[in-house]
C-alpha cells in the first residue's frame, strides 16, 4: 500500500513537472530596437518587447515570463483588448513622417490615453472600466483613476477596432509623464532593465528627448471558446526622438550640421548582452525610402549592380558608414512611390560584458531628404473671442501627392478618399452639432454630399462628455477641407475648478483616420524559425492615424482671491472684538484700585519719597503727587466705553454685512 502511494505521488509530480516544462517552452518573449535617422538631424529609437502565452485552459494559469499582474487584470475584468500610452511631447508629422507603421501605431497624443474592450454584458461594461482604471492607476503610479468618472470617458463605435459595442475610451491631456511611470512599465519585462536592450533606457537620456511615448497593447483571445484561441499577446513599445551628441566633426553643409551618433552617445550606455529569456534580440537600422533614393542619386547608382553596393558590407563609397557589419540586409519588395526602404539587422547573441555592443553611425556626405507624409495634414484650432461662445475648426490640407489616389471609387465612378474624424469634448464646452459646416477648397458644401455616416452623442452637464464620429467621403483632388463647430462655454462650480484654473481647460486631441489607406513594410517572407516579432508587426497592415493638437479653452474663472480677502478681514474683526471683550470681562476694578493704593502707599514711604525727589531733581521737574483712585476709576470707565464701542462696530458689521 505504501509503495502504491509513492508510485502515485511520483506520477503526479512527474506530470506537474512536465506541464511546467511545457508551459515554459510554449511561452515566448522577444526584444528589438529600431533606429532611424530623421531629416531634421534627430534619431528615432523604437524599443519593441513582446510576450506571448498559450491559452489558460490548455496550459494552465502558471507562467514564468508573462507578468502576473497583467494576467490577473485580463481574467478579473475580462479584458479582450486594451491599449495604454504615456506620452510627453507631440509627434511632428511633417518632419518625422506620417505614412509608416511606426507613426501610425506609436504616435500618441500628449498625456495618458486608454481604450479597452470587455467580454462582459452591456450593463457591466462601465463597472469593468472603472475597476480597470483603478487597477492601472495603482500599477503604473499615475492618475488613471480620474477616468472612472462618466464625464471623462466615452463609448466610440467605429473609431477603434475590435468589439464596437463594449469599447470605452478616455484620455488625460495634462497628465505629467515621469520616471515613476516608466519604472513599473519596465518591471513587466522578464529581465527588467538589468539586461538586454532595456538596459539602454537611461532615465536622463530618455526624458531629455523631444518626444517619448511608452505604450502597452494587450490582446486576449482566451474567452473565445469556439475558436482556436491564441492566448495572450502583450506588446510593450517605447518610442523616443533624441538629439544625438555629435561624434567627431560630423558633416556640415551650409549652416546645418548633420551629426553622427552611436548607442553610447544616444543613451549613455552600451549593450552588454541580450536578455537570456528572450528568443530573439536584434537591433535594426532603417533607412527611409526617400533617404535611399537620395543616396542613389548622390552616389550616381542608376543600375541594379550599383544598387547592390548599397546593401553590401563595404561602406567606402557610401554617404555613411557603420562601425559593425550587419548580419543581414533586408530590402523591401516594393515600397512607397516606387522606392524601397532598407533594414540592417544586428544580433546581440555574441555581445557580452567583455565585448559590449555599441553601434556607431557616421555620415560621410551631406544628405537631405524628407519623410513620407500622410495624404492630408490635419490641424485643429479655436475661433472666436470672449468667454461666452466660440467655434472649433479642423483643417485638412493635401500634401499634393498623386500616390494616394489609389483609393475606392464612389457611386459615380469618381476617385474618393475616406476620412474618419473622432473627437471628444468635455461637458463644460457645450457643442452645437447642428452647426457643423464643411468647406471644400474654401466653398461651403452640403453635409449630405460629404458625410457618409455619423455618430453624435451630445454632452450632458456633469454626466457625460460630447462625442462626435464622422465618416467623410472626399474627392481625391481636394486641396483643403475645413470643418467648423460652434460651442458655448459653460459655468463650473467653485469646487470643480482645478488649482491652475487661469491656465485654461484642455480639449483632448481629435483623431483623424484614413481607413482605406494602409501602410506596411513589404519585406521578403522570413522563413526562419526565430522570426522577429518587430518585423512581423511592421508587415501588418494598419490604417494611417493622425492626432491633432490639444486645444486650450479659457473659461470664465472667478476671482479666487476674494474669498481670501473676506476671510482675512472677518477674522481680524473677530479677533479684535473677542480679544477686547475678553480683556474687559476678565479685568476686576476693585483689584486695580487695591493695587493702586498699595503702589501709592509704597511710594509714600521715606525711601520712596527720597527716590521721587531725587528723580525730580535730576529731571529738573517739580515733584508730582500720587494719583488718586478717582483717576484710576476714570481710566477704567474709558476702557469699558472703548470695549462697548468695538463690540457695537462688530455687531453692526455682522448685521449689515
Amino acid at each position: 500500500m505504501v509503495r502504491l502511494r509513492s508510485i502515485l505521488l511520483f506520477i503526479l509530480l512527474f506530470k506537474s513537472f512536465g506541464s511546467i516544462i511545457i508551459a515554459e517552452q510554449s511561452e515566448e518573449f522577444s526584444e528589438a530596437l529600431l533606429l532611424r535617422p530623421l531629416p531634421d538631424r534627430k534619431v528615432l529609437a523604437h524599443f519593441h518587447f513582446e510576450s506571448k502565452i498559450p491559452p489558460t485552459r490548455t496550459h494552465g494559469p502558471h507562467h514564468s515570463l508573462f507578468p502576473k499582474s497583467i494576467y490577473q487584470l485580463v481574467h478579473k475584468f475580462r479584458v479582450r483588448e486594451m491599449e495604454l500610452s504615456f506620452t510627453q511631447g507631440r509627434w511632428n508629422y511633417g518632419r518625422w513622417g506620417g505614412y509608416d507603421p511606426i507613426s501610425s501605431r506609436n504616435a500618441k497624443p500628449p498625456g495618458v490615453e486608454l481604450w479597452a474592450s470587455f467580454d462582459v454584458p452591456q450593463h457591466q461594461v462601465d463597472a469593468s472600466w472603472r475597476n480597470l482604471t483603478h487597477a492601472l492607476s495603482g500599477l503604473f503610479c499615475a492618475s488613471i483613476n480620474f477616468l472612472e468618472s462618466s464625464t471623462a470617458y466615452s463609448a466610440p463605435q467605429w473609431s477603434f477596432k475590435s468589439f464596437t459595442t463594449n469599447v470605452r475610451y478616455g484620455t488625460l491631456p495634462r497628465e505629467a509623464v515621469c520616471t515613476e511611470n516608466l519604472t513599473p512599465w519596465l518591471k513587466l519585462l522578464p529581465c527588467r532593465d538589468k539586461a538586454g536592450l532595456s538596459a539602454l533606457m537611461d532615465r536622463p537620456s530618455i526624458y531629455r528627448g523631444f518626444y517619448h511615448s511608452q505604450r502597452l497593447h494587450l490582446v486576449s483571445n482566451e474567452f473565445d471558446l469556439a475558436e482556436a484561441s491564441s492566448g495572450m499577446v502583450l506588446e510593450q513599445t517605447l518610442t523616443v526622438v533624441l538629439q544625438p551628441v555629435t561624434l567627431g566633426s560630423g558633416m556640415t553643409f551650409g549652416s546645418i550640421r548633420q551629426p553622427s551618433w552611436s548607442l553610447s552617445s544616444l543613451f549613455g550606455r552600451k549593450v552588454s548582452g541580450r536578455c537570456v529569456l528572450s528568443n530573439t534580440s536584434n537591433v535594426y537600422v532603417q533607412l527611409e525610402p526617400n533617404l535611399v533614393s537620395e543616396l542613389k542619386s548622390t552616389s550616381a547608382m542608376q543600375q541594379e549592380s550599383d544598387v547592390k553596393n548599397l546593401v553590401s558590407q563595404a561602406w567606402s563609397d557610401m554617404s555613411f558608414e557603420m562601425s559593425d557589419s550587419p548580419v543581414r540586409v533586408i530590402k523591401e519588395v516594393y515600397g512607397f512611390h516606387k522606392e524601397s526602404s532598407l533594414l540592417y539587422e544586428y544580433s546581440l547573441a555574441n555581445s557580452s560584458d567583455s565585448r559590449p555592443f555599441d553601434l556607431e553611425f557616421r555620415w560621410k556626405r551631406p544628405v537631405t531628404w524628407s519623410s513620407q507624409l500622410a495624404p492630408l495634414q490635419a490641424s485643429r484650432f479655436l475661433m472666436g473671442s470672449g468667454n461666452e461662445r466660440g467655434a472649433i475648426a479642423i483643417s485638412l490640407k493635401s500634401v499634393g501627392r498623386s500616390e494616394y489616389t489609389d483609393s475606392s471609387d464612389d457611386e459615380d465612378g469618381r476617385c474618393s478618399l475616406r476620412v474618419d474624424v473622432f473627437q471628444v469634448v468635455p461637458w463644460y464646452v457645450k457643442v452645437y452639432y447642428h452647426t457643423l459646416k464643411v468647406y471644400l477648397d474654401e466653398r461651403l458644401h452640403s453635409l449630405a454630399d460629404v458625410i457618409e455616416r455619423t455618430n453624435v452623442s451630445p454632452s450632458e452637464d456633469k454626466v457625460s462628455p460630447g462625442l462626435m464620429e464622422l465618416a467623410l467621403r472626399l474627392p481625391c483632388d481636394v486641396n483643403s477641407v475645413i470643418l467648423t463647430l460652434e460651442f458655448d462655454k459653460g459655468f463650473l462650480h467653485i469646487d470643480e475648478y482645478p488649482p491652475d484654473a487661469n491656465q485654461g481647460f484642455d480639449i483632448p486631441s481629435a483623431l483623424i483616420r484614413f481607413p482605406e489607406i494602409k501602410t506596411k513594410l513589404h519585406l521578403f517572407e522570413d522563413k526562419s524559425s526565430c522570426k522577429s516579432p518587430l518585423l512581423s508587426k511592421l508587415q501588418e497592415e494598419s490604417p494611417i492615424l493622425w492626432y491633432t493638437e490639444v486645444l486650450l479653452v479659457p473659461l470664465t474663472t472667478p476671482d479666487f482671491s476674494m474669498p481670501y480677502n473676506v476671510i482675512t478681514i472677518t477674522c481680524t474683526v473677530f479677533a479684535l472684538y473677542f480679544g477686547s471683550l475678553l480683556n474687559a470681562l476678565r479685568r476686576r476694578v476693585e483689584e486695580e484700585e487695591r493695587l493702586l493704593k498699595n503702589k501709592a502707599t509704597k511710594d509714600s514711604s521715606p525711601i520712596g519719597v527720597l527716590l521721587s525727589k531725587l528723580s525730580a531733581k535730576l529731571r529738573g521737574k517739580p515733584l508730582e503727587p500720587p494719583k488718586s483712585s478717582a483717576s484710576s476709576s476714570k481710566v477704567s470707565y474709558k476702557l469699558i466705553l472703548r470695549v462697548i464701542l468695538v463690540a457695537g462696530i462688530a455687531v453692526a458689521w455682522q448685521y449689515f454685512g
